[in-house]
């Protein structure tokens, strides 16, 4: 095993991230097969209004479709949804930063303006006026406008990152070895930023679940097909939590926060393994925390874990 994956396995936030991400990834890949019924279409076998049961695991909406099609088959569309958008915008950040940095001079400049024009305009408003002008929302349109929405905060982190590693000695004795800038780039530069690709790709994941699910719930998605965020689109219309129907909107948000819930443990256990500052505070404040309990007869150690 990987030194970075046995690092990453054996911080508990991150297992448990990725416990629940592979959870979701099984439910998308088996939707198909375990789905009751056609979420998108009404069913006339079924009762509308129905509370979960057994027949019913998550109920049945106002229009008879079954809730827990609705969950599952969702979850593959949310999740290629936030694929698709995360590797655009990482990409994207990638490939500018990192060229902003090396090359400077103009190139650097113009794209240093770029990133802080995408920066000053919020984004959340930025895709409600797209959503608001485009006639296709499907799937491909929505990963294009969130990926090219949202890269412009990793490019400015991966940029700055890189300008810090470009003047390190393995690099400019790859460049004194007379090495060509593609082997430079992808060969030194790249493998030692991928902890921060990562990192870039996860959060723009979760950021682009939220936001596709928001902009969904305005009603400025396709919410003719079956997605968390049509799913509380549609309770709302009807007005479903008003009426009682609870089981309408708690089960697909319960689904969308399950999956950022993961992402951000995921996150979280990034950025201890990449830095190593993060486990050193972490190993000296269990240390110091022992220390303490040696001189107190276990009372600190005991605080410590009750705290």
């Amino acid at each position: 095993m990987p030194g970075w994956l046995a690092l990453l396995l054996r911080n508990p936030k991150s297992r448990l991230g990725v416990g629940i991400l592979t959870f979701m990834i099984v439910i998308a890949l088996i939707a198909p097969w375990i789905a009751v019924s056609d979420p998108t279409s009404m069913l006339h076998g079924f009762d509308p209004h129905q509370p979960p049961s057994w027949q019913h695991l998550f109920g049945t909406t106002d229009h008879a479709q079954d809730v827990f099609s609705e969950v599952i088959v969702g979850t593959r569309r949310s999740l290629l949804l936030g694929i698709g958008a995360g590797l655009l915008a990482t990409g994207v950040a990638t490939v500018l930063g990192v060229l902003a940095a090396y090359a400077g001079g103009i190139i650097d400049e113009v794209i240093n303006f770029l990133i802080n024009v995408f920066l000053v305009i919020p984004p959340i408003p930025l895709l409600v006026v797209i959503s608001g002008f485009l006639k296709n929302r499907g799937m491909g349109t929505m990963i294009l406008a969130l990926g090219l929405v949202l890269w412009a905060f990793e490019a400015r982190v991966l940029r700055s990152q890189a300008l810090s590693l470009k003047n390190r000695d393995f690099v400019l004795a790859a460049r004194v070895a007379g090495e060509s800038t593609w082997r430079v780039v992808f060969g030194e530069l790249m493998p030692n930023m991928i902890s921060r690709i990562a990192a870039a790709f996860v959060l723009v994941f979760y950021i682009s679940l939220l936001t596709d699910a928001g902009l969904e719930f305005l009603g400025l998605g396709d919410v003719n097909v079956a997605s968390w965020g049509s799913s509380m689109y549609w309770a709302q219309v009807d007005s479903s939590v008003l009426q009682g129907e609870w089981w309408t909107f708690v089960f697909p948000g319960a689904a969308l926060a399950l999956t950022v819930l993961g992402l951000v443990l995921l996150l979280a256990g990034i950025d201890e393994v990449s830095n190593p500052r993060l486990r050193t505070e972490k190993t000296r404040g269990r240390f110091t925390r022992h220390l303490l309990a040696a001189f107190t007869g276990g009372r600190a150690l005991a605080g410590g874990k009750a705290a």
